[in-house]
């Protein structure tokens, strides 16, 4: 068993890419957020040059601290480096260290604690107002999240916590799955945490208590290989939590590999069970934030028969949608504009990858001419494969009442509590929408909206 402790081989990560970083600033001059985020007006070695002092000290210049905090995640920053450097994982150490900086370690844990209380409040209830224990099992919940196969399985398939808040997306990856001829475990949920909301908090200790505990939950399948669905754990393991403990314990655990680019990798195998004929004519809502997404999605789609891609040419930034909400004008207005280039094209769909794309853009279906749906649903209509988007249904009418009333006997079955169950489904589901809807509130774009976890 090692001695060292995550948080001191965190640290020595963190002080081996301070000592690489040249401070040239080519991450900052091709980040997104610095035109919106209004600090365009320094220069980018100097705003660099202070996220190094904030990582160091918890302290810098405002425009650095400003750009740490208006981080999207969209990963072009990684891309610029030279010199091997991850620049989002220094910003990531920079609101580690500024929370640090802030408050003792005592109101952090209670921030930690109180975030992934909340999240898990919100799957919790809304998977149970979409689905019975039976869907619940097989998405890895009730008795499936502690049990252990007798036979390992080819692959865990880990759908972090959000994704089941919209439960038909996670139903139709195990469908493909099944239809791949893989075995796997279902992993996530609360009780499989990734310590984000931790790490966010600067509660770096339980971080990596947690992420460590579902990272050994997770290393037991033939192929040495977890397949993810989240791109925020995604992120935090890969970035954040896998390499410091390669650090600790000198090996690493697992790879992980998004389940996009793993469907990707298997096109050849994909490619003959995309049979059905999918005449639509659609776009494809982007984030580029995991490299390789987006020319998997666009490959896939390309594959299925009668598929037309239309390219919207709007900006693509950002981990996910969720990750835009740190500037919240920017992404109302990113979000209007793609909704009009959509109309304008004329497309049938508008296709999303991500939960919570499709959770802030799902309800617009009432209000412009074309369907919003998740990749999967159309890969899975080619593939004769369905599940109902109960989420979308619920969320479409746009009234807590009616759908605390819609899901009276699953509020019943699993002891939810009306009340309860009310609050969640105003608070996470109605008050998911970024940008207002068009028959329920005017065009101002910089108007008053929320986004609920990821």
């Amino acid at each position: 068993m090692t001695d060292i402790t995550f948080e001191t081989a965190l640290d020595a990560r963190v002080e081996e890419m301070l000592d690489a970083c040249t401070r040239c600033g080519k991450c900052v001059e091709v980040c997104p957020s610095v035109s919106p985020a209004g600090v365009s007006h320094s220069s980018s070695a100097e705003i660099i040059s202070g996220i190094l002092d904030i990582v160091r000290s918890g302290e810098g210049p405002e425009t650095s601290r400003k750009w740490a905090a208006s981080c999207m995640l969209s990963g072009d920053c990684i891309r610029a480096c030279d010199y091997g450097v991850n620049p989002r994982f220094l910003l990531a150490m920079a609101r580690v260290a500024i929370a640090k900086n802030e408050n003792e370690l005592p109101e952090r844990r209670r921030r930690g604690v109180t975030r992934f209380r909340e999240t898990s409040r919100d799957v919790t209830t809304l998977s149970r107002l979409q689905l019975t224990d039976a869907m619940l099992e097989r998405l890895g919940q009730k008795s499936a999240s502690v049990s252990r196969p007798i036979e390992a399985p080819d692959f865990v398939f880990y759908t972090g916590c959000n994704v089941l808040k919209t439960p038909h997306i996670a139903l139709l990856a195990l469908d493909i799955m099944d239809a791949l001829g893989i075995t796997y475990q279902v992993m996530g949920g609360p009780t499989h945490c990734c310590g984000v909301s931790q790490l966010r908090a600067g509660d770096v200790e339980m971080s990596g208590r947690m992420g460590s505990n579902t990272i050994e939950k997770m290393s037991h399948s033939k192929s040495g290989q977890v397949i993810s669905w989240c791109p925020s754990c995604y992120v935090q393991f890969n970035e954040t939590t896998l390499p410091t403990i390669e650090r600790q314990i000198g090996s690493r655990p697992f790879e992980m590999t998004p389940f996009l680019r793993f469907l990707h990798g298997r096109l050849a195998q994909l490619a003959p069970l995309l049979h059905r004929q999918v005449k639509m004519r659609v776009a494809l809502h982007r984030h580029p934030g995991v490299s390789g997404i987006i020319e998997a999605a666009v490959e896939i789609l390309q594959t299925i028969p009668g598929i037309e891609l239309v390219d919207l040419k709007q900006p693509a930034v950002g981990l996910q949608s969720v990750n835009v909400g740190v500037l919240p004008a920017f992404k109302r207005k990113l979000q209007l504009d793609e909704l009009q280039a959509a109309c304008d094209a004329s497309v049938d769909a508008l296709v999303a990858v991500y939960h919570s794309d499709h959770r802030e853009l799902c309800a617009h279906e009432r209000d412009w001419p074309f369907r919003i749906v998740n990749i999967l649903e159309v890969v899975g209509e080619s593939m004769g494969l369905h599940r109902h988007d109960r989420f979308k249904q619920l969320k479409l009418m746009q009234d807590a009442d009616q759908i605390v009333a819609e899901c009276s006997d699953l509020i019943a079955q699993h002891g939810l509590g009306v009340a309860a169950a009310r609050n969640v489904v105003v608070e996470a589901m109605l008050g998911d929408q970024p940008l207002p809807l068009l028959k329920t509130a005017d065009l101002d774009v910089a108007g008053v909206g929320q986004a609920a976890g990821e």
